[in-house]
């Protein structure tokens, strides 16, 4: 297989409330808004996309109209304190406080209004054992 594109598709009950999470915190812009489907490209970097979708739409087969679970979206970013702090700020729901963790992230997880965890990173020296896990042009710096 050779993608021409890769985004996620979160499920949600709610498209409104979750879109507008990530176009107010995290920079994104709407290529497509319906009440039923949006699809979201981030203004800085055009190559990443996602999209949010109501769980109900008849696109989605009988028997897998849930919620999204199971699921981390990763934003990785150059000073994870700041966006901390900002988010904290707005008000955005932290669902783990700031911290960095030996296997090489400094980060904190909010969750928007429907229970999307999302897990905002940057990446750190790991310790020495997790150092050994990597790949030598993984590691960070």
């Amino acid at each position: 297989m050779r993608p021409s594109s890769f985004y996620p598709v979160v499920m949600t009950d709610d498209v409104a409330a979750s879109s507008t999470f990530f176009l107010t915190h995290f920079g994104f812009r709407s290529l497509f808004d319906s009440d039923w489907y949006v699809h979201l490209q981030s203004e800085a970097n055009p190559a990443f996309n996602f999209a949010v979708l109501d769980k109900s739409h008849a696109t989605i087969p009988a028997g897998h109209r849930d919620r999204t679970g199971g699921l981390l979206l990763s934003f990785e970013v150059e000073d994870v304190d700041a966006e901390y702090t900002r988010l904290k700020s707005a008000g955005a729901h932290i669902a783990l406080d700031i911290r960095d963790e030996a296997f090489g992230q400094r980060h904190f997880i909010v969750t928007d209004p429907t229970g999307i965890l999302v897990d905002v990173i940057k990446p750190i020296p790991p310790s020495a054992e997790f150092a050994a896990q990597y790949a030598p042009e993984a590691l960070p710096e």
